[in-house]
């Protein structure tokens, strides 16, 4: 484990997150188009605390998609940038609890909080981490020719290179066999 269990939730969460928008992989599918499929990645992904799962709560946690990919793209002090924004702006006061089949970990905000503010804050403290142990090179996008998929590579030999939004790695591992066998038939 590179990170502890509710840093890597969190970043697996942001990941899954940040590539349901629609055109990231080869099948131009917004996976997070309507409340069912907000309630389906908040079950996956054990998130606790309020879900008024409306309208008005899909359209502010769609909107947070840009916002976590910019950690892909950000260095390290931009990062530390976007994280204080965040937690700046949530105000927010780390705390242990515990839920569910959850031991002790970190909440920053009230489990009545906004959706959105909670997603917000839970992820600027998974990145603390990420930045505090300078690992911001396991954040990736897909090496996929035809993907802009995100991933976060926990592997202990960091060699992750592919995302698991379009079955990418199968598909770059075809396409390879195929060039060799065509180039000695």
């Amino acid at each position: 484990m590179v990170f502890t269990y509710d840093t890597e939730a969190t970043l697996a969460f942001t990941t899954a997150l940040v590539n349901s928008v629609p055109g990231i992989s080869n099948d131009n599918v917004d996976t997070l188009a309507d409340r069912a499929a907000l309630e389906r990645l908040l079950d996956d992904n054990d998130y606790s605390g309020r879900r008024d799962l409306d309208a008005a709560e899909l359209a502010a946690v769609r909107a947070l998609r840009p916002e976590f990919r910019a950690f892909w793209e950000l260095d390290r002090d931009g990062a530390v940038e976007l994280v204080n924004g965040i937690l700046r702006d949530a105000r927010a006061l780390p705390q242990l609890v515990r839920h569910g089949d959850w031991d002790w970990h970190l909440h920053a905000t009230e489990a009545d909080a906004p959706l959105a503010t909670r997603m917000r804050v839970e992820v600027a403290m998974a990145f603390i981490d990420v930045i505090r142990s300078d690992e911001l090179d396991r954040l990736r996008v897909c090496e996929a020719t035809d993907c802009e998929a995100v991933l976060i590579d926990l592997s202990r030999n960091r060699s992750k290179r592919y995302c698991d939004v379009g079955n990418c790695g199968n598909r770059m591992n075809v396409i390879a066999y195929r060039a060799r066998q065509a180039e000695h038939p």
